[in-house]
Formats: C-alpha cells, structure tokens, sequence
C-alpha cells in the first residue's frame, strides 16, 4: 500500500496547500480519501487524472473534504471521457446533499446522461464495507457538519492505514488508530495561543497527552493551520516522532 498526498491543508488554504485528499494505491488500483474544492488541481498538478481514481471515501460533508466532487464528476464525463465506474462514498447523507451540492454549483448537471457507472452511497458506520479492491471501516468523531463526520480505517492485505478526517479528541479515536501501520492525524493548532486551540479540532497538546492510547506504528500530521507551519512547530513535531504531511508527498505504508 501506498499512499501520495495529493492535498493536505485546511479549510482555508493555510501555506497555499490544497483542501484534504489522500490518495491509497495498492494492487492496482486507486481510493481517495476526501476529494475536496481544489482536490482535481491537486491531482492534475501531479501528473494524475480523473480516470486515475476508482473510489472516493468522504469523512465528512465541509466543502474541504467533498466540495471537489462536482469537478470531479463533470471532469470525468467531458474532458476524461471516462468509461470505467466510479463509486463515491461518505457518511450518512451523502447520498442526499452530493445532488445538492452539484445543482447549487452546475445547475443541471446532476440529471447529466453518465457515459459511465456512476454510484452514491452511505457507507454504513463501524461495518467494513469493500471498496474499489479495500476494506473500509468508518468510525464516527466529533465534527458538527450537518451529518455524521467519520474517521476511516482502509485495509489492503496485510496493511492497515487510519485517517482522523477533522476532529476533537474522542475515545473513537483508540479504535481507529489501534494496529494501524499510519495513522494520518489532524492536527489545526498548537494548543496555545492564536491559532492554538480551535473548536472541533485536535492540536498539538491534546495529541500529546493522548498519544500513549493511540497505538499506530507512524504517526502523520495533516490539515495543519497557520500556528502549525512555523518553523518551530515542524521541529518540535519532529523531534516528538511524527511525520508531517506536505502536498506531493509519498509514504509506503
């Protein structure tokens, strides 16, 4: 199993990285965690295509995370000319706000003919489900976005990667970590200070005093804000034993 981050920022852009999307690669083919607004840039930037992509898991409906989808469906229809399926997956609710979102942003186009098999679904929460060649658990967390919001386990073989997708410290959290061979940890702030602690979020601290719990082989930190990305934050990250995430960056798992 690999895994290219295609795009590991915040809601906002934080150090010009792109909204959240993990690429995992493994026998073949391609699932991707998270898709969000500027998600398709960020696979294009790396020489990647729409096509490229079997699957899409979702951990939670904020625009950062889901908001690419739009883009990449119509990518897929008229300038990919896609043919082979395409399954899309997220929490609760999924199945209803996608329509929603793409008629606010392309009026129309959810009624589009799809030259390919196209499928929305719910992914039922703590039940592994096969995705695209991967098994997939969701595990819901603490991050208001209208529906449930999730953290993800994916397994291929003998590898097993979690994902926090955003939230605050929850006991859910043991479960997804525990085995896992990375963990890919959310982490907006610092603890202290302006950018330190931000509601409905993790921060350096917090992680700190809970990492004897989370029982991952690697640790990697993501969707980092401004109070994460100074030179100080990243040594101290560092030299604590966690990885950093960085866009274009690839990690064999």
């Amino acid at each position: 199993m690999r895994v290219t981050v295609a795009g590991c920022g915040d809601a906002f852009g934080a150090g010009g990285r792109f909204n959240t999307c993990f690429l995992v690669h493994a026998g073949g083919r391609t699932l991707a965690l998270d898709f969000g607004a500027s998600s398709l840039i960020a696979l294009k930037k790396l020489g990647l295509a729409s096509t490229d992509v079997d699957a899409v898991v979702v951990s939670h409906l904020h625009g950062d995370h889901y908001g690419g989808l739009p883009f990449l469906l119509l990518d897929s229809q008229y300038e990919a000319r896609r043919r082979r399926p395409l399954k899309l997956l997220g929490p609760p609710g999924m199945g209803a706000r996608l329509p929603v979102l793409m008629e606010a942003m392309f009026t129309g186009t959810w009624r589009t003919a799809w030259r390919f098999p196209m499928s929305v679904d719910d992914l039922p929460l703590r039940t592994p489900t096969e995705i695209a060649g991967f098994t997939v658990e969701s595990f819901e967390v603490i991050h208001p976005s209208g529906a449930p919001a999730t953290a993800l386990r994916v397994r291929h073989g003998e590898r097993l990667l979690a994902f926090s997708g955003d939230t605050a410290w929850t006991d859910a959290l043991v479960d997804v970590a525990d085995g896992a061979d990375l963990l890919i940890l959310e982490c907006m702030g610092r603890g202290k200070g302006r950018y330190g602690v931000v509601p409905s979020h993790l921060d350096m601290e917090t992680i700190e005093a809970k990492r004897s719990s989370l029982r991952a082989r690697r640790i990697m930190l993501t969707h980092m804000g401004p109070g994460m990305l100074t030179e100080e934050a990243a040594a101290h990250a560092r030299a604590r034993g966690y990885m950093l995430a960085r866009d274009g960056l690839v990690v064999e798992v």
